[in-house]
């Protein structure tokens, strides 16, 4: 097995987390290397529904929330970075989301999940807005007569996660980044220097190690001291074929896109590692859309797909350094695009410096032990 020189920062896992991770670490000036299996891996990367997405999230983890608002409020600074560096609009646009409810009964639900979630204390508040069935059929022509109404937050948005992906690659290599594609790493071992890299065929020294290969964090966090209680869960998703513009807003099912396409989506499926397409699942999804935007009965599916998120046991992320060795972190999340802009701009550079932030507290691997004694 040959052996390859030192870089200061190893990242495993070239999805949107690692790349994002690796993006930011590159602009600070640091040598990365980005290790990336190939797409033989189970990469939530290609499955992305591409939502920019705050409402809902934080509930029983305040810290969630407010590092999604985070994000999504530095969203518009990495979209404008990435044009820079990579030449490539990932067509990010943040017209606020609705949450579209099919029942009286649903939309109370949706609307006092949401009252509980901003009136934790530790919050950043952010308003939301419950519409009932004529406020929505206001701000969205062509909905269907079974929806009953909504729930809005301004935060909200979309971009098309394939073009992100290939901006972040891009910017990566614009700031001096390697891409090592096909690399997957096998096995990590303290070094003299901080950690040994093995592949199937060399072994790289790297002074710090970015663990961030999704659900194969499961079995390389042990090897540095660092814990990844991951599972996966499957999503699943509809594409349409294009059509002429009518949704201005995303939606948290359903949205179209930059250039016409309608996605359908949201399906959560505790499936194993199994990411074949099921026709009941697609059928309720496309039930729902059809229930919401009744013209969509006439559009045709040019194709489906599925894909596996990475859920840690509470569904929120994980962000740790090791203590023995140190040097070692994990970064885990089910959010790549929501929280690119956090990863990159915000968690990058406390990694680089070598603290995460005492607001990152929360997301230690240590609270799920917590949780169990409980």
């Amino acid at each position: 097995m040959s052996h390859a020189g030192e870089v200061e920062f190893a990242i495993i896992g070239g999805g949107l987390v690692g790349v994002a991770i690796g993006y930011g670490l590159a602009r600070t000036g640091r040598s990365v290397a980005l290790f990336d299996e190939g797409d033989v891996a189970y990469r939530a990367a290609r499955g992305n529904f591409g939502l920019v997405w705050v409402q809902g999230k934080g509930n029983g983890l305040p810290a969630y929330s407010n590092w999604t608002q985070r994000s999504a409020r530095r969203w518009p600074e990495l979209a404008a970075m990435l044009r820079d560096d990579a030449g490539i609009d990932v067509s990010l646009a943040q017209p606020g989301g609705f949450q579209i409810c099919l029942s009286e009964e649903e939309l109370a639900l949706r609307e006092s999940k949401l009252a509980r979630l901003v009136a934790q204390p530790g919050i950043e508040p952010y308003t939301f807005e419950t519409l009932a069935r004529h406020e929505v059929a206001g701000r969205i022509p062509g909905i269907g007569p079974g929806v009953a109404g909504a729930t809005y937050t301004a935060l909200d948005g979309h971009v098309n996660p394939l073009r992100l992906l290939r901006a972040l690659h891009f910017g990566l290599r614009r700031h001096r980044g390697a891409y090592l594609p096909e690399s997957k790493v096998e096995h990590i071992r303290r070094h003299p220097d901080g950690f040994m890299l093995d592949t199937h065929d060399r072994s790289f020294v790297a002074k710090n190690v970015v663990l961030a290969a999704g659900l194969g964090n499961a079995q390389l966090a042990p090897q540095v001291g660092l814990a990844a209680p991951v599972r996966p869960q499957r999503g699943q998703i509809i594409v349409l074929e294009r059509v002429r513009p009518f949704l201005h807003a995303p939606m948290s099912q359903l949205r179209q896109t930059d250039e016409g396409t309608v996605l359908i989506g949201d399906s959560q499926e505790e499936a194993g590692f199994d990411d074949t397409v099921g026709l009941p699942v697609l059928a309720t999804m496309a039930d729902r859309a059809v229930r919401t935007f009744p013209a969509l009965a006439d559009a045709r599916v040019v194709r489906t797909w599925a894909a596996l998120r990475v859920m840690s046991p509470d569904g929120y992320p994980v962000y740790e350094q090791s203590a023995d060795p140190p040097g070692a972190w994990i970064v885990t999340c089910h959010s790549g695009v929501t929280l690119a802009a956090a990863h990159a701009l915000d968690l990058a550079p406390q990694i680089a410096a070598g603290v995460i932030d005492s607001r990152l507290q929360p997301f230690a691997s240590s609270r799920f032990d917590v949780q169990k004694a409980a």
